[in-house]
């Protein structure tokens, strides 16, 4: 109730924060943010940080969108309307892409004068870039239309071009003589591709001991190269005696791959090499050319964010080549790779031959190894220094093919994964190895695309779905996506990249105006950009550093007991590759692997989960452990080592080499090694090794810890390390310790729902140590922050809460009356006494005003029909006759009559679908925990007729499915509206006096 003063005690009647119950989660920001705002702390002072800038977020943090465009079907106007759309909701900017998958009739499109990089393009882009400018926050710009990247400045037969070499194959048997054409490729070549190089001709004997249940196996000792008797594709020769024998060819040709669902463009665009620098310079030089307008430039400068590549899915029937890398695999690897080429080439995708499997297995990792050094050298970081040259950063997504990764993400500024694709928590944490390792900040994820999600996608899944990866690492959240409001051919409610695809409900949300819960957005936006700001302050705090002799994600591949195990009990983990451990920043001070941050604490290292877990090493990272646990650095190995390889094909004397320096390893007094998994945890124990959160018991509980200037951040999430995991995750509620760097840091929470911060008043400290509880529901997310300042706390209470009060005081809150024992620091006692609580009261009756959204006179127009109905209880709307179909805002309203006997409560919405916001006697309420819809009421409250109202958002399906049948007519009804039951549940409050 919003009296000034509680008659019974005196308490004061505030708003504050709870953990994981009323209001959401809440947590601390750093110092470097700006002054002033929205502290509700009763303390003697937070003074190493400021929460002002945690309530009101800069552009900087807030998550952005892909903004799909038609091509340059595009108006600035509409383009600086949609810039101001993305602004007004509280997004941080968007990223250009010309994408039009939903477009199946691609006639009534204009490459020729409104595609990709043609003028009306340019045009949207000025207009992007200098709306933005005006708005003060970023756009993007992706590298080309679609992906991967490509541009029409070259034909298919480029030397420029992606390139594939593919292989052709005759059997001879032991004896008999070929006299004619060269094989020709087992595949043929894409649609206009025309040229082709033949690179060698090889003859190799079949040889069953190697043949493996999906390779036909070879004897490598057998093995000529006959390229020199070639002369105009015809090659002569006489298999010897005994087996059979194959006939290889080579032949080198574009693959003829262009960029997803075009054409783009006019000539159409075609992608680039992304493994040499004539692919890299087709790309700069087109921009230079064509896009780069003086205009452009200047805005860049003022409005750019970061130049974007999407998925690098270069797809070939065949392997992926480039011209010189039989000349940079020996010049990198030390010996030829033509006698190894029958182990390397692949049709659809998969290898056809083997050797032996120790050495089939080994040049192939020098293979792919060649190809990510090329591809790092040439591509990445030479398109990371063209975007600064520009005043661009360089985001990517680093993954597709078997390279590493781990080192891509610690070349390029912003590292992306992504929530459809990866298969969990681990696939996050590879990347974020790489961007801590290498100085960067950003981790960002093309988030929230779910295969036939278009119009039913749910703010509460997006929420599900991203709240675990913010503790793997990720602190940017791109939404996929934002479209364009208009393009030839659509209907209502508009464009849309994704749907209809294939005729049918497409994937991925097209958010915007169109969608009834763009008007709550903001809501959504600001909470993902307090999470982003506390995940971006200062430096990363992890436990483990995982060793991955090849640096892949979007595997699904995880760390074993560290993954299954660690993470229930508080262990946080990253992944590390060799390249990783050669950085300038890989140095061991403190017995921490980079002590500035993310300062592991121990380096562990298992066999290549990627080849059946042998143990391998490469020879200078094994000279790298030594000297790391040399200076302190604990290591744990687990398997057997004592016959350890390196990971390619290895030169003579190396692996007796790399054994003799393990065996030094081993020596070490900071090194353990165990043989199995249920071995690591006393490992770690003897070594004194502990990880910063420690929950005591197994719990789906996510942690993550920053440090910035003496604060400590804890982002903390009830969670799950992937999709579809069993049991499902249920509702916690236990103690937690943390770790402090200052020795005599409090508490705080921070909610990042409304902004708000307070001293945490019940825990206990010892030491570095300070042990608070948590209860979130499912998904639900809190922030706790460690910083300097002074507030009365108790250690142990009867009472469901402590709170902090004015006068430096404590109060207990609790829904039950009863005399409650408090314990305060130094153990002395105290009691309060909650008097009598009326009943719990269920809103049952209500008035319903819904704005049902509807076709308008153009495909980008909405009109609205409103019905007002009256509900003697609540129902889903395809129960309610005149809702059935409806999609839109729904208006709840109800009074009910309170009297003295109510001291304060909290409203629990129940089930909600999907958004809300309320508003109690003409008040409006701080944003609601879209996971844990409950908020207290208490302020808002008074004696007498209260009026609650509720406005609920929906999506688009249950309209989309009447409206457009063709397309969404197979859709389910989704049960819309305010659910419940809706509940006040009364609380009451005392001042703990102490005896």
């Amino acid at each position: 109730m919003n009296d000034d003063r509680n008659e019974q005690d005196g308490v004061s009647r505030r708003r504050a924060l709870q953990i994981g119950t009323a209001a959401g989660a809440g947590a601390v920001l750093a110092s470097a943010l700006p002054s002033g705002g929205a502290a509700v702390a009763h303390a003697a002072g937070p003074g190493s940080f400021k929460a002002g800038g945690f309530a009101r977020p800069e552009a900087s943090v807030r998550p952005r969108f892909r903004w799909w465009w038609p091509d340059g079907h595009v108006t600035p106007a509409e383009i600086r309307r949609e810039i101001d759309q993305i602004a007004d909701a509280g997004f941080g900017g968007a990223e250009i892409v010309a994408v039009h998958h939903s477009i199946r009739d691609k006639s009534v499109l204009d490459p020729a004068n409104h595609g990709w990089g043609t003028p009306a393009w340019n045009a949207g882009v000025e207009a992007a870039l200098d709306q933005a400018r005006k708005r003060g926050i970023t756009v993007d710009l992706t590298i080309g239309p679609a992906w991967p990247a490509a541009v029409p400045s070259i034909t298919q037969d480029s030397a420029a071009a992606v390139q594939e070499l593919a292989y052709g194959t005759v059997t001879i048997a032991g004896g008999a003589a070929h006299d004619g054409p060269v094989p020709e490729p087992a595949v043929e070549p894409e649609e206009g591709v025309e040229a082709r190089h033949l690179v060698a001709v090889h003859a190799v004997r079949l040889d069953a001991a190697n043949t493996t249940r999906k390779e036909i196996g070879l004897a490598r000792d057998s093995f000529q190269d006959l390229t020199a008797k070639v002369k105009d594709e015809r090659v002569q020769w006489t298999a010897p005696e005994g087996g059979e024998w194959v006939l290889l060819s080579y032949w080198r040709r574009g693959s003829g791959q262009l960029p997803e669902s075009g054409p783009h463009s006019a000539p159409e665009s075609v992608v680039v090499d992304h493994f040499s620098r004539a692919g890299t310079k087709a790309v700069t030089d087109f921009w230079e050319e064509r896009l780069l307008t003086p205009k452009i430039r200047r805005l860049i400068r003022q409005a750019g964010g970061a130049l974007f590549e999407d998925s690098i899915e270069l797809e070939t029937q065949s392997l992926n080549w480039t011209p010189d890398l039989p000349a940079e695999f020996e010049k990198r690897r030390g010996y030829p790779l033509w006698p190894y080429l029958p182990v390397i080439v692949r049709n659809d995708e998969n290898p056809v031959y083997a050797y032996e499997a120790s050495v089939t297995s080994h040049v192939r990792h020098d293979f792919w190894l060649t190809v990510s050094d090329l591809f790092n050298e040439h591509h990445f970081a030479a398109l990371a220094k063209w975007a600064h040259s520009l005043g661009l950063e360089y985001r990517a997504q680093p993954y597709g093919l078997e390279t590493d990764a781990i080192q891509t993400a610690a070349i390029i500024d912003i590292p992306e994964g992504e929530s459809l694709g990866f298969k969990n928590l681990d696939d996050y944490r590879a990347l974020a190895g790489g961007r801590d390792m290498g100085g960067r900040k950003v981790l960002s994820s093309e988030a929230g695309a779910y295969q036939g999600g278009a119009y039913n996608t749910t703010w509460d899944k997006f929420l599900r779905t991203m709240g675990g990866a913010y503790a793997a690492g990720l602190n940017m959240t791109v939404l996929h996506g934002f479209s364009y409001a208009t393009a030839p051919g659509v209907v209502w409610p508009g464009f849309a990249g994704f749907t209809p695809y294939n005729g049918g409900i497409g994937f991925s949300e097209s958010w915007g105006p169109r969608h009834p819960t763009w008007r709550h957005v903001a809501d959504v936006s600001t909470y993902l950009a307090r999470v982003h700001q506390v995940m971006q302050a200062g430096t990363n705090r992890i436990d483990v550093a995982v060793f991955r002799q090849k640096g892949y994600t979007k595997t699904g591949s995880g760390a074993g007991w560290f993954t299954a195990k660690g993470v229930p009990l508080g262990w946080t983990h990253q992944f590390v590759s060799a390249p990783i451990l050669e950085l300038r920043s890989a140095t061991v001070s403190g017995g921490r692997l980079n002590a500035g941050g993310p300062a592991y604490k121990v380096l562990f290292v298992e066999g290549d989960r990627f080849s059946g877990k042998e143990c391998t090493l490469p020879l200078a990272t094994a000279e790298r452990l030594l000297a790391f646990t040399k200076k302190g650095l604990p290591l744990v190995f687990l398997g057997d080592w004592s016959v350890a390889t390196v990971p390619g094909v290895a030169k003579d004397g190396e692996n007796e080499k790399l054994r003799s320096i393990l065996t030094q390893v081993f020596a070490q007094p900071k090194v353990r090694a165990v043989a199995t998994e249920d071995e690591v945890p006393g490992a770690l124990e003897a070594l004194g090794v502990r990880p910063d959160v420690r929950y005591g018991t197994g719990s789906t509980l996510l942690n993550a810890r920053r440090i910035d200037d003496g604060v400590d951040y804890y982002y903390l999430c009830n969670g799950q390390h992937a999709d579809r995991v069993k049991p499902p995750v249920a509702a916690i509620d236990h103690e937690i310790t943390l770790t402090r760097t200052g020795g005599k840091s409090i508490p705080y929470r921070l909610d990042p729902w409304t902004g708000e911060v307070e001293p945490i008043a019940l825990y206990t400290a010892d030491g570095d140590q300070v042990t608070v509880r948590v209860a979130l529901q499912p998904s639900e997310s809190a922030v706790i922050a460690l910083a300097s300042g002074r507030a009365p706390y108790a250690t142990k209470s009867e009472a469901a809460e402590v709170r902090p009060a004015n006068g430096n005081r404590l109060t207990i809150r609790d829904t039950r009356p009863g005399t409650y024992t408090t314990t305060l620091p130094g153990g002395r006692t105290a009691q309060a006494t909650i008097g009598e609580l009326p009943a719990a009261l269920t809103l049952t009756e209500w008035r319903l005003q819904a704005e049902d959204f509807g076709p308008g006179k153009t495909p980008a127009e909405t009109t609205t029909t409103r019905h007002d109905l009256t509900l003697d209880e609540l129902k889903p709307w395809p129960q309610i006759a005149e809702l059935a179909d409806a999609s839109g805002i729904g208006r709840y309203t109800a009074t009910v009559e309170l009297g003295k006997e109510w001291p304060g409560a909290y409203l629990e919405l129940g089930e909600v679908f999907d958004t809300c916001r309320v508003t109690i006697n003409g008040r409006r309420l701080p944003p609601v925990d879209v996971i844990n819809p409950v908020v207290d009421a208490g302020p808002y409250l008074r004696r007498g007729t209260n009026t609650i109202e509720v406005e609920v958002a929906t999506t688009l399906n249950n309209r989309l499915r009447v409206a457009d049948p063709g397309v969404y007519g197979n859709a389910s009804r989704q049960n819309y509206g305010l659910i419940g039951p809706v509940r006040l549940v009364p609380y009451g409050e005392a001042v703990i006096k102490s005896h």
